[in-house]
C-alpha cells in the first residue's frame, strides 16, 4: 500500500525555506540533507566555510538547491543577517534549525575563561540569537513556521567533566519553553530535540590517541560502551536526529509546541 496523500503532505517541506545552522557537518549537514529531501529549500550556515560548502554540494547532487550564508552564531549581528539573507536569496523563511554547537570536556574547576565563554557563547547564545532572528522575520512575513533547537541528553543529566556543555543545553530546553510562549501568538511552534550519544565530529575527541588521530579500536570500545547504555543496545546515528528534526519542522507536528523531544534509545 502506498503512503495516503494525507501522510505526504504532512511530512513535506515542498515550497518552504529552512535555516540551519552547525550545517559544515555532524547533525547540522544530516539535519540540511534530509530537510533539502523532503522539498525545502535550504540556507547552510556555519562559520567552516570549506565544510559549508561540501554540504552544499551533497545536497546539490541529490537535487536540492542549497544557499550557503558563512556566519558565526556568537555573533547576533551575523544571525540577524542570515535570517534576512535567507528572505532576500529565497523568498520567505518558513523554518531555522539551531544546530551549531561546540563541546568541553573539562573539570568545573579546570575550565578556563575563554573555554567556557566560547561554549556558552556558541550553544546557548548562539541559539538565543536564532531564535531571536528567526521569530523576528516569521512575525514580520505574517505569521507560521517552525524552530528546532538541537539540545543534549547532557542538559538534563550531570555528565562529569561536562558541566559547561551541559549547562548551556539546559538553558537550551528552558529557552525553547520560553520561546514556544512568546512566539506561539504568531503561530511559531518552537521545539527541541535532545539527542543521546551519536558518533559525530563533536564526540570524536573521545577516540583519538595523542597524536590527533581515530584510533579504530577505541572508538570500537567507546561504540560498545554507549550501546550498553540503551535498553535498545544501539548507538544513535545522524539521521535519527534528522527524521525528529524533519518532523518537528513539518506540519506533521502542528499541535506541537514547547516540547524537548528526546532521541537518546532509551538512556
Amino acid at each position: 500500500m502506498e503512503p495516503s496523500p494525507e501522510i505526504a503532505a504532512r511530512f513535506s517541506l515542498e515550497g518552504k525555506v529552512a535555516v540551519v545552522t552547525g550545517a559544515a557537518s555532524g547533525l547540522g549537514r544530516e539535519a540540511s540533507r534530509l530537510l533539502s529531501e523532503a522539498g525545502a529549500r535550504v540556507v547552510l550556515a556555519d562559520v567552516d566555510t570549506a565544510g559549508l560548502e561540501e554540504t552544499a554540494a551533497t545536497l546539490r547532487q541529490a537535487g536540492g538547491n542549497p544557499v550557503t550564508v558563512p556566519t558565526n552564531v556568537a555573533d547576533r549581528s551575523d544571525m540577524e543577517a542570515l535570517a534576512d539573507a535567507a528572505v532576500r536569496k529565497c523568498g520567505r523563511l518558513d523554518c531555522w534549525v539551531n544546530s551549531a554547537g561546540v563541546t568541553l570536556w573539562a573539570g568545573v574547576m579546570e575550565a578556563s575563561s575563554e573555554e567556557a565563554e566560547r561554549v556558552v557563547a556558541i550553544n546557548m547564545m548562539g541559539t538565543y540569537w536564532g531564535c531571536a532572528a528567526a521569530g523576528r522575520v516569521m512575525k514580520e512575513q505574517g505569521g507560521g513556521g517552525a524552530i528546532v533547537n538541537i539540545s543534549s541528553t547532557a542538559g538534563d543529566s550531570p555528565v562529569p567533566t561536562l558541566s559547561v556543555y551541559g549547562m548551556t543545553k539546559a538553558g537550551v530546553n528552558q529557552l525553547t519553553r520560553v520561546c514556544a510562549k512568546e512566539f506561539g501568538g504568531f503561530g511559531v511552534r518552537v521545539n527541541a530535540v535532545v539527542p543521546g550519544w551519536i558518533d559525530t565530529p563533536i564526540n570524536t575527541s573521545m577516540y583519538r590517541d595523542a597524536s590527533g588521530a581515530v584510533d579504530p579500536e577505541m572508538r570500537g570500545q567507546v561504540m560498545e560502551q554507549m550501546a550498553a547504555l540503551s535498553p535498545l543496545g544501539l548507538t544513535g546515528e545522524a539521521v535519527d536526529i534528522a527524521m525528529a528534526v524533519l518532523y518537528l519542522a513539518s506540519d506533521a507536528s502542528r499541535f506541537v509546541t514547547g516540547e524537548t523531544l528526546r532521541v537518546s534509545g532509551g538512556v
